[in-house]
């Protein structure tokens, strides 16, 4: 499927899901709704580096907070609407991200991932101690009661707008896979010593996952501020962001632009069942017990495991 029925099949896909939702007509439904399409922007965001480059990242929660404060400090300035925000997000923790892939080019498997980690303590340090965004203490923001030109109660615009936010990052990571740069990803994944060898140009293909990688997970962050309407350093760099945004991409399967949508919708969505039902203290323990499930008996994801079983036997 080419590039523009691929795009008019998520728009129509979004469109079905916001009708449905709408037709449900329960407050909850896009509070929780909202949480799992983050988690597919972030998930997807992570494959992009973690999945196709195979850089694993440890640091989603910094450039998802970075987004996030991002706004905290624009409405203090100058108050924008949430899909500027969302640019204002993607810009930063992109810029962030590029300086991150410059500062790290030399570190490969577990000494760069420990390195992003140490970007969420110095991103979190430097926040805490920032009194503009509220410092330590945190910040408010006032959400209206009523979206801008809509008329739609916020959090349904809220829902919207990070809907529209999955249908660009999906369109993007589909683009990614099937093109010279997914290619280029992969060599990078498979052997980056043989890629460059060969003429792959590594530090370009780098640097560019870390900045698209980190400007993604900046633009889901940026509407969160009037999702949650009290935002601090705790919970904007909590480690279920990390742990989640790796978790999914690998439970649905990393080789493909569709292993985060089926990881988050079906984590996610366990995840808010759980928080209902029991308690959201047990999240992260319903993440490890999954993803060792998975792990175990499906190391590749659901996708790998669907396509080992349709591969005919020798």
């Amino acid at each position: 499927m080419r590039g523009l029925p691929f795009f008019l099949l998520l728009v129509a896909a979004a469109a079905s899901v916001f009708g449905a939702a709408r037709w449900v007509d329960n407050a909850y439904l896009y509070f929780a709704g909202y949480v799992v399409l983050q988690y597919i922007v972030l998930g997807t965001a992570w494959n992009i580096l973690g999945g196709y480059t195979g850089y694993v990242n440890f640091g989603t929660a910094a450039f998802f907070a970075l987004g996030a404060y991002a706004s905290v400090a624009m409405h203090k300035l100058y108050p924008l609407p949430i899909p500027l925000l969302m640019l204002v997000g993607g810009a930063l923790s992109g810029l962030v991200g590029l300086g991150m892939g410059y500062l790290t080019l030399r570190l490969r498997g577990v000494f760069f991932s420990i390195a992003t980690l140490a970007l969420a303590v110095v991103a979190q340090t430097l926040v805490v101690n920032w009194d503009f965004v509220g410092g330590s203490r945190g910040a408010y923001v006032v959400r209206p009661r009523l979206a801008p030109v809509l008329g739609v109660p916020y959090i349904e615009y809220l829902f919207l707008m990070m809907l529209g936010l999955v249908v660009v990052t999906l369109l993007a990571a589909r683009g990614i896979e099937r093109s010279r740069l997914g290619y280029g990803f992969a060599a990078i994944r498979d052997d980056e010593l043989a890629a460059e060898a060969s003429g792959v140009p590594t530090l370009r293909l780098k640097l560019l996952a870390t900045t698209l990688s980190g400007a993604f997970m900046g633009m889901a962050g940026a509407p969160l501020p009037y999702y949650v309407t009290y935002l601090d350093p705790t919970s904007a760099f909590s480690l279920t962001y990390a742990v989640n945004s790796i978790a999914m991409p690998l439970i649905g399967g990393t080789a493909s632009w569709l292993g985060p949508v089926i990881g988050a919708v079906l984590l996610g969505s366990l995840q808010q069942v759980a928080t209902v039902t029991i308690s959201s203290a047990g999240n992260l323990l319903i993440v490890g017990v999954v993803l060792i499930g998975f792990v175990t008996l499906a190391p590749n994801g659901l996708i790998g495991l669907v396509r080992a079983r349709r591969r005919p036997a020798p």
